[in-house]
């Protein structure tokens, strides 16, 4: 009975520690075989430990320039969707038009739509419109699906912000341009940086949609799963796991610096 009462007590964060081990535990797999040194074209087995690709992670041809492509995809892609986004959350909270209801209704369309879908219209649309397939078909693609997850993350935001905060700076003299800079960018700067880091992921991590309308261009997933038909490096955990370490390091930055402001707060 006592083991009863103890699982009891305990069972939300036990379900909570199991759950997080489920969702890390790829990523430590990752992880490991980043040191593996295989005999064969396929990391798939562990079979000796190595540092050499982490000392070389550019050894394989292409690798760092697709790295590099899905980078500079992912920046531009994450520009252009929050600025649209953020506009967007603030028109559609703030302001009152005609078919607001409907624009609302059809900016969350893109999250709710297969994928498959969504890149086989986008290729459609180009090639009615004979545009050459590459980085910049990539690049409207991921701009727009990227939206809707910038709007949903700043809208949350801004319909949470209180507006007496506002009218009080308009009270003590503060201009328009001075009352957003001053005041209702930085309340809504967490849903901006949030919304902005959901989109990056989402671009830089696109397979489905960026295969539809790449043409001859080779992002880093496209170079995962075209190396996957012919043998896995072990520079592409290498490239993972070191993704994974960087996400992980902004996600620590954000705690302590929110820690911090609360702590002045207080």
């Amino acid at each position: 009975m006592a083991l009863v009462r103890w699982l009891k007590r305990r069972l939300v964060v036990i379900a909570g520690l199991l759950t997080l081990g489920y969702l890390l535990l790829p990523n430590i797999v990752v992880t490991v075989f980043s040191f593996n040194n295989p005999k064969g074209r396929f990391n798939y087995e562990w079979q000796q430990f190595s540092t050499d690709a982490w000392t070389d992670p550019c050894g394989v041809a292409d690798l760092c320039g697709s790295l590099s492509l899905s980078l500079q995809i992912a920046a531009w892609a994450t520009l252009g969707a929050t600025v649209l986004g953020t506009m967007i959350a603030f028109a559609l909270v703030r302001y009152r038009f005609r078919a607001r209801g409907a624009v609302n209704s059809l900016i969350f369309l893109p999250m709710a739509m297969p994928e498959v879908v969504m890149a086989a219209s986008l290729l459609t649309l180009f090639l009615n419109l004979g545009a050459q397939l590459g980085f910049w078909t990539i690049l409207i693609a991921h701009i727009m699906f990227c939206l809707s997850f910038v709007v949903t993350a700043v809208k949350a935001r801004v319909m949470s912000m209180d507006p007496r905060l506002e009218q009080a700076a308009q009270d003590l003299y503060a201009g328009p341009l001075q009352t957003f800079v001053r005041v209702t960018l930085p309340i809504a700067a967490p849903g901006i940086a949030a919304g902005a880091l959901l989109a990056f992921a989402l671009s830089f991590d696109d397979f489905i949609i960026t295969n539809f309308n790449a043409g001859s261009t080779v992002t880093f997933p496209m170079f995962v799963w075209g190396s996957a038909q012919r043998g896995t490096p072990v520079q592409i955990n290498v490239i993972g796991t070191a993704m994974f370490i960087v996400a992980v390091l902004f996600v620590l930055a954000g705690m302590v610096i929110g820690n911090r402001r609360n702590r002045q707060k207080a």
